[in-house]
């Protein structure tokens, strides 16, 4: 089976980030005062705030919270292959894995609250308050 994503490139829409992760698998989960998601193809997701992981997109799901190591829930995601990534132009990224799992970080009032970066510099950081920084080659 070709783990490649099905782009090369994020693609843009007029409210959000289409991110080039699809097919690609967690290779390693790191934890300190962040939640560190090292994906193959040399892309990183770096949760800094509270998020929620759920089965499916409804459902109250589970915290996920990595100033307090708080992560456990966020384990099961090692080895799963993402088959949708956004990075919505509000702040919040949404994370889908072919296991059935939502990942779900939202803006934060006033911390970046995580950051997706990959290959050629290419880096989406979601802004204290909301709203979205881009920067690469796309």
């Amino acid at each position: 089976m070709n783990t490649a994503p099905t782009t090369t490139a994020p693609i843009e829409h007029e409210d959000r980030w289409i991110l080039p992760l699809r097919g690609l698998a967690v290779t390693r989960i790191g934890i300190d005062f962040r939640l560190s998601l090292v994906l193959d193809g040399g892309w990183e997701a770096v949760l800094e705030t509270p998020a929620r992981l759920s089965v499916g997109a409804v459902g109250p799901g589970r915290p996920v919270v990595p100033e307090t190591q708080d992560v456990a829930a966020a384990l099961p995601l090692f080895g799963a292959k993402v088959t949708s990534a956004v990075a919505f132009k509000s702040g919040s990224l949404r994370m889908v894995f072919g296991s059935g799992l939502h990942l779900v970080c939202p803006a934060d009032a006033s911390f970046e609250a995580w950051q997706v970066a990959g290959p050629q510099d290419r880096r989406f950081v979601s802004l204290p308050g909301g709203g979205l920084a881009t920067w690469g080659a796309g």
